[in-house]
């Protein structure tokens, strides 16, 4: 594992943003493995940036999306569908038929995950996943658990994952209990990975991942088995 400790979040986000765009330029017809929440949210301004300084072009990039909340509709504010256009697709000239986020309206969970999983081998794999973690040492919606799932599943969120996501609902009742979520198995067949941790709340998550053990109970912890893996993180996450 690569660690890259920066000054702040700015430098973070743009020393990632960076690795992401000399992959664009190497092979422009890309797979991309995408991730939500607010880390990323900086590394994707700057991948705007450099889009709109025609420094690079998404044009024959393909993405897939590790996770998405369900039951939920894909215009929903709050789906990860709809924080990728606001966030990404709306600002760059990608082909949103080659954007791919799990169905969050599937009247069959199981076949849709079989069928998320097969279409990312038919692309070629994922180049580069990029990954985020929780406090609890989640990797996309893979919660510490006493064994993971290898593909991508339907799987209920954590109490403390909830919590952490009501910031962006009305309420907490209003946070879905379940999600898709790519499969430990899914993320590790990309053929890089970059993660992406700032802030102190990060450090004990960023700690147990680069100690000497591989647990389920921080499914983070797994990347250490990986052959390329790109640890951006800010002075508070590594340091505490």
């Amino acid at each position: 594992m690569k660690i890259i400790v920066c000054e702040n979040y700015a430098e973070m986000s743009a020393r990632a943003a960076e690795l992401i765009a000399e992959l664009v330029k190497a092979k422009p017809d890309c797979v991309l493995g995408l991730a939500t929440g607010s880390t990323p949210v900086g590394m994707y301004k700057e991948l705007i940036s450099k889009n709109e300084a025609g420094e690079i072009s998404f044009k024959d990039v393909t993405t897939y999306n590790l996770d998405e909340y369900y039951p939920i509709e894909p215009t929903h504010e709050q789906s990860y569908r709809y924080f990728m256009n606001v966030n990404l697709f709306d600002h760059i000239d990608i082909n949103k038929e080659k954007t791919f986020v799990p169905n969050g309206l599937t009247q069959n969970p199981e076949e849709e995950g079989a069928a998320y999983d097969a279409a990312i081998e038919a692309a070629g794999g994922v180049d580069l996943q990029v990954l985020g973690i929780g406090q609890n040492g989640h990797i996309a919606f893979n919660e510490p658990d006493d064994a993971l799932i290898a593909g991508t599943h339907i799987t209920s969120l954590t109490e403390d994952t909830i919590d952490a996501n009501s910031r962006f609902f009305a309420s907490r009742d209003d946070v879905p209990t379940r999600a898709f979520t790519m499969g430990i198995g899914s993320i590790m067949k990309a053929k890089k990975i970059i993660l992406l941790a700032n802030g102190k709340n990060k450090h004990a998550a960023i700690a147990k991942m680069l100690d000497d053990k591989i647990t389920t109970q921080c499914p983070a912890t797994i990347l250490k088995a990986h052959a390329d893996v790109y640890l951006f993180c800010d002075k508070d996450a590594y340091n505490g």
